[in-house]
């Protein structure tokens, strides 16, 4: 069963409802993500427990529940359960008004009447603190003894019984603001997921057999329906273009910041933006299964993994409640009577550390700051599989990266056109020696000859008819141009059919050497060997800073590659990192699980072929590109491919975890600061809740100042 939870004000709710729901019998698998809002658990159909009883439990603690059915899709359901709401329209925002208008008229009231003006307060406490007592013993009776509503009662209740009832008042008053506060920035957190469903279209212009347009909801598109996308439009399903042509903004999704052109036969995600042109999209994904809502689920089970801080904390706040109860019990018991103490001094002292106990502020230190980190990754195309993911690459000292697709294009390009005869040596000689090159290639499916032609075309160089055009397997191809029979092959194959100079073999093992690979044409008719082409697979235009900043962050690089040595050589020459070459998969892993031993490990990948890798490391990153296959892998996927974005990843990690820091210190900071000045009587019981409000409300604050977060931050 799936429920949608409204009412949550921090992480330590969720352990409240988990905790009474797993007491019921026959509910089991209980899982609440305070982000989403949104709760799974089974319910054994043979137990007495009925869905009624679950709804009615999660109720009796204060919070609302609405069932979620099959039909709603993923994306909808975050849509539905994150609609705004003005703060005086909510439930706390309404008690909030209700008290305070009490609490004005039981000051006039007192002024005008004043021997009635404690009765009046008096009222007012009973009106105020009931919902709270009543939420209180509903929590005492699951599972949760030591909540923050049993607290506020009973330092609310013990006021009023000593005569201090304005103070009660202003307890219960001061105990609801900050209650409205907390769901104020609770909802502010979950800004992340929100701008991500509000990415998704509610509409689409769908066409049926006939081409007749009808508008229908783009939740109710099926797969290989026809859609139209008009320029402006939000692209409402996955798909490929069947129709036109348009640039395409893509940002939404990849994080791409400039607009890609695409065509019949190229793919559009939900959410991108279709800028100039008229578009007919073919839908290959349902709308629970597009890229976005795969995202948006993603980045939900991130935020409801618990990251190991966040673990160590929840344990130590179980402890951390009833030992300071047992000091506030300490308080007011000790000094009347062995000190000589007077009994409703140490009470109220004893009622005032009651509020100071509350871990609500500890308790929500690290999932807020992960939250945030969660979702202004997710913003800027850093995919992060669970808080324990973005914690741990912070701490990372080697960062390990596969080559082809990864520091590299993940395709050859040409980088140098050489002339071996006069007629081909001056600039035009050249670009006529390109034209000969991509003549003989034309056709070939092979990725070199590909290159060597997209080469020519984007170099608008004029590329001469070819005929009688045929290959000899694994060792050359053939045609005639301008009636001149050429071949294209290696230099191995090159040596074999004809005389290459010792200044010619010097210039290709040059290029050989920086990790090229090499093509040689010959005119087979005078057996003259007219140039060279050399290929690379070069590095991608960020890899050369990403590096150095990764050095200047402490962290070592390591290329890892199946490739051959010289290639592997030059790149990391370049990149000036160290480097293994021609490793099979199992030499990967193997040479991962040593450096392991001494180092904490990030690998990355293209996701695809290096599977192994990214699971065995530390925290296995992707450079995805948005495909299934990367964002399924590893533990990050970065979906924008760019390795700069490795050195944000170590940012926004390092940031979140700084602030975590930050956020501890504010919590039990604060509660220590207030703790000796409430036994030593400075402070009094308002001044308690305003510790306790104020702390969660700082450390909420702070960690929404990760939605800040810019990638050259540090």
């Amino acid at each position: 069963m799936q429920y949608h939870v409204d009412g949550m004000d921090c992480a330590s709710c969720v352990g409240k409802i988990e905790s009474a729901l797993s007491r019921m019998s026959g509910v089991s698998d209980v899982k609440l993500n305070f982000a989403t809002r949104k709760l799974d658990l089974t319910l054994d159909p043979e137990s007495k427990t009925t869905a009624k009883d679950v709804e009615k439990t999660i109720k009796s603690l204060g919070f609302d529940i609405t069932e979620v059915s099959e039909s709603h899709d993923a994306s909808s359901m975050s849509d539905d359960s994150l609609e705004a709401q003005h703060w005086w329209q909510s439930k706390k925002g309404k008690q909030v008004v209700v008290l305070g208008t009490l609490m004005s008229a039981a000051y006039v009231f007192s002024l005008i009447f004043p021997s009635y003006g404690t009765w009046v307060f008096a009222l007012a406490v009973i009106m105020g603190v009931t919902p709270f007592v009543r939420t209180a013993w509903a929590l005492a009776r699951t599972g949760t003894p030591f909540s923050i509503e049993m607290l506020m009662s009973v330092a609310a209740i013990g006021a009023l019984i000593i005569g201090e009832a304005e103070e009660a008042a202003a307890v219960v008053f001061l105990f609801s603001v900050g209650e409205l506060f907390e769901s104020v920035a609770a909802d502010r957190a979950r800004a992340g997921i929100k701008a991500l469903t509000n990415l998704i279209p509610k509409n689409a212009i769908r066409i049926d057999s006939e081409g007749r347009q009808h508008e229908v909801a783009a939740s109710s598109l099926k797969v290989n329906d026809l859609i139209l996308i008009r320029p402006g439009d939000r692209v409402s399903a996955d798909g490929e273009i069947t129709q036109g042509e348009s640039s395409i903004d893509d940002s939404p999704i990849t994080g791409e910041s400039v607009p890609i052109h695409k065509t019949v036969g190229d793919t559009v995600f939900a959410g991108s933006v279709n800028l100039d042109g008229v578009i007919q999209v073919k839908v290959e994904k349902a709308a629970k299964d597009n890229t976005i809502s795969r995202i948006i689920e993603l980045v939900e089970q991130a935020q409801a993994s618990k990251a190991p801080t966040a673990r160590f904390i929840e344990k130590f706040s179980q402890y951390y409640t009833p030992i300071v109860m047992g000091i506030a019990a300490l308080i007011i018991i000790a000094p009347p009577l062995f000190m000589g103490g007077e009994w409703m001094t140490w009470l109220y002292r004893g009622l005032a550390l009651l509020l100071i106990a509350c871990p609500c502020a500890l308790v929500l230190s690290t999932p807020a700051a992960i939250a945030s980190g969660l979702a202004v990754g997710a913003r800027r195309g850093l995919l992060i599989k669970g808080g324990s993911a973005l914690e741990v690459i912070g701490q990372v000292d080697t960062i390990a990266f596969d080559k082809t697709g990864t520091l590299t294009e993940g395709e050859p390009k040409v980088t140098n056109v050489v002339g071996l005869t006069e007629r081909y040596l001056s600039t035009e000689g050249k670009r006529e020696l390109l034209g000969l090159f991509a003549a003989v290639e034309y056709g070939s499916s092979h990725p070199l000859a590909k290159a060597i032609v997209d080469h020519a075309k984007t170099s608008n160089v004029a590329i001469p008819a070819a005929s009688n055009s045929y290959a000899t397997a694994g060792k050359a191809v053939h045609a005639t141009v301008n009636q001149n029979t050429l071949a294209i092959g290696s230099p191995v194959y090159a040596a074999d059919e004809t005389v290459i100079s010792a200044s010619q073999q010097a210039q290709i093992e040059t290029l050989q050497n920086e990790g090229k690979t090499v093509s040689v044409l010959i005119d087979e008719g005078s057996h003259e060997v007219l140039g060279l082409v050399a290929l690379r697979d070069e590095l991608r235009a960020d890899s050369k800073t990403a590096i150095a900043e990764l050095k200047t962050l402490g962290i070592r690089s390591v290329m890892l590659t199946g490739d051959n040595k010289l290639t592997a050589k030059a790149l990391a020459s370049d990149l000036q990192v160290d480097w293994e070459a021609e490793l099979l998969p199992e030499d990967k892993l193997d040479l991962l699980s040593r450096m392991r031993s001494n180092n904490k490990i990030a690998m990355v990948g293209d996701g695809i072929n290096d599977a192994p890798a990214l699971a065995t490391a530390d925290v296995g990153i992707a450079m995805g590109g948005g495909t299934d296959v990367a964002m399924e892998t590893a533990d990050i996927a970065l979906l924008k491919s760019r390795v700069i974005d490795v050195v944000h990843l170590i940012k926004l990690s390092r940031a979140t975890m700084r602030n975590i820091h930050q956020n501890v210190v504010f919590a039990l900071g604060l509660k220590g600061v207030f703790l000796i000045t409430t036994i030593f009587g400075i402070t009094g019981l308002w001044i308690a809740v305003l510790a306790d409000t104020g702390a969660t409300v700082l450390v909420t604050l702070n960690a929404l100042r990760l939605l800040r977060f810019k990638g050259s931050d540090e």
